[in-house]
């Protein structure tokens, strides 16, 4: 036994965050012992204001690519966008087993049948307490509330030691669906000796405890009994199948149908009404088209949209550019949901526009996070009792936030680590210390683009958004070099042309007399006409508006 442990330490278990630090969202992070690699969730996070016609962002995973031979497979803790969206683009290169728990894998099931990859991907299903052994790693489910069902941490058992990572959690000691945390087998891995402990951040700002999701239930009670006589409209996350649950049971109580509307809220209540996630009385729920035979009154619809998201299905009813539904004056719309860090705006442009609609809508106490505050956080740190420290999911200060709830429960500050997505924290029961670092960085997703639009593309983009671009267009003679037409300047995005005559004209003369002055010194490489034609043209439209378009000049031989 002893020698067993003298080897144990010859290698360190290589921690490697690939994504989700230092941001909400794209969660992914490998664990590499010798020649086995585990991958924890791969997940996507949504484009920036600045990524102008950017579908998705994925997580570059050069990294495991380079190390194909080594991935074991893919370990999932829950069934969100952000810890598992990215899995069919990266499974097209890296295609390895999925271990999830059961309505997270009907929901991967959905994306990997909609992307053709079912028959090319293997899949288990796994049961909380069960563990996996893939390489040199045993991982372990272990269950824990969140704000959708089957929602896991993982005890990962590896021959340097344990490391426990909570997935996104909260201690939700009355759940709607389903168990609670399971705080005895915390306890019992920590009894056993825990060398690192990487756990959710993104409430660490927050004091105190995350209220049950049961208190949204009396939340509703309330609102539906204000509001006996309009139809009720709920706006939440479509993954949340809890917050649904709930909105169904009062919806059943006060006599109400519901409907539920937006492509990706159908799809995960078909996956959790086909895996008894969710339990709907009988006759309550119906399909949107048979709501009109039912007064307002009866009427509940459940739908996507509560972040503002431009075609999700509360955004296209608040600007009629819905099919099927309308809102207006007697209707009333709960936001069950607080909007995300950066979607504030487009969630008030909604609200706003609903109001001058004359709908009733009520954005406040319709929500609990499915996060841990302090004091939850406090408590999984107490049972673990972790040697190092490692907070994840979230930005800098969240992580910071963490790192100080770590040092006042006794850890010490050079054993808590703040990674950067990239850096390779080599941990063993002597040391840890972050040993270099893997490329990361972000895909960026359009249509069906994976990875064609880079930076320089992207700023082109956003070159063309802030200034518009000029055309030039000329005809050069083959035979004489002399300029038989043009030049002529289109523009886009730039100036209303039809009010702005004299501005392009001038700027026509401008180029045509650079452009001559270049011929008659008998310079005739196109080269260095394009370059002339683009200093001559940015610098008069410089003078004049203070701009900078971008300048395309096209020379055609006649």
């Amino acid at each position: 036994m002893k020698k067993k442990k003298e080897n144990s330490n010859v290698s360190g278990l290589k921690i490697i965050p690939l994504g989700g630090l230092e941001q909400i969202g794209m969660n992914i992070t490998a664990f590499q012992y010798e020649d086995s690699i585990i991958v924890v969730d791969c997940g996507l996070s949504f484009p920036a204001d600045d990524m102008l016609g950017i579908d998705l962002v994925i997580p570059d995973v050069t990294y495991l690519k380079d190390n194909i031979d080594k991935v074991k497979g893919f370990v999932i803790t829950h069934g969100h966008e952000d810890h598992i969206g990215a899995l069919p683009y990266v499974l097209r290169d890296i295609n390895v087993p999925i271990y999830a728990t059961r309505l997270t894998m009907g929901i991967i099931e959905n994306k990997l049948t909609e992307h053709n990859l079912m028959k090319k991907t293997k899949r288990k299903v796994v049961k909380f307490g069960q563990s996996i052994n893939l390489g040199d790693f045993r991982v372990e489910f272990i269950k824990t509330n969140h704000s959708i069902v089957d929602a896991a941490a993982l005890a990962i058992y590896s021959p340097a030691g344990i490391v426990v990572h909570t997935g996104d959690f909260k201690v939700d000691y009355t759940p709607v669906y389903g168990d609670a945390i399971d705080l005895q087998r915390f306890a019992e891995i920590g009894k056993k000796g825990v060398l690192a402990l990487m756990c959710d951040s993104t409430n660490a700002e927050r004091p105190g405890f995350t209220p049950s999701e049961k208190t949204v239930g009396k939340t509703f009670d309330t609102l539906f009994e204000e509001h006996k006589n309009t139809r009720i409209f709920v706006a939440t996350f479509a993954s949340n199948v809890d917050r649904v649950q709930q909105i169904i049971n009062t919806a059943y109580k006060f006599g109400r149908k519901v409907a539920v509307e937006g492509r990706s809220m159908v799809n995960i209540l078909d996956t959790a009404i086909k895996l008894e996630c969710i339990n709907i009385p009988e006759n309550t729920l119906v399909d949107l088209d048979q709501m009109k035979n039912y007064p307002d009154e009866q009427q509940v619809i459940i739908t996507t949209g509560s972040q503002g998201e431009s075609m999700a299905a509360l955004s296209r009813m608040a600007n009629n550019m819905h099919r099927k539904i309308t809102i207006g004056a007697g209707d009333t719309v709960i936001f069950s949901s607080n909007p995300i860090p950066g979607n504030e705006k487009s969630v008030t442009k909604i609200i706003n526009e609903l109001l001058r609609k004359g709908a009733d809508v009520i954005f406040q106490d319709a929500h609990v996070s499915g996060h841990a505050c302090q004091e939850e956080i406090k408590l999984i740190y107490t049972l673990i009792h972790p040697k190092y420290a490692v907070p994840v999911h979230g930005e800098y200060k969240h992580l910071k936030a963490q790192a100080k709830i770590a040092e006042s429960l006794g850890i010490s500050k050079d054993n808590i680590f703040i990674l950067s997505s990239g850096d390779v924290l080599e941990v063993s029961e002597e040391q840890a210390k972050v040993n270099g670092r893997v490329p990361v960085g972000a895909i960026l997703v359009d249509g069906l683009g994976v990875g064609d639009v880079g930076n320089v593309v992207l700023r082109d983009r956003q070159h063309l958004a802030e200034d518009g671009i000029m055309i030039v267009v000329m005809s050069l003679d083959k035979a004489s070099g002399e300029l038989v037409a043009g030049p002529d300047i289109v523009s886009r995005g730039f100036v209303y042309v039809k009010e702005s005559d004299e501005l392009i004209e001038e700027a026509r003369r401008t180029v045509d007399d650079a452009l001559q002055a270049c011929l008659d010194k008998g310079i005739t490489d196109w080269g260095k006409l394009k370059t002339t034609t683009k200093d001559a043209l940015s610098d008069y439209v410089w003078k004049k508006t203070k701009r900078r378009p971008m300048i395309l000049p096209i020379i055609m031989e006649v």
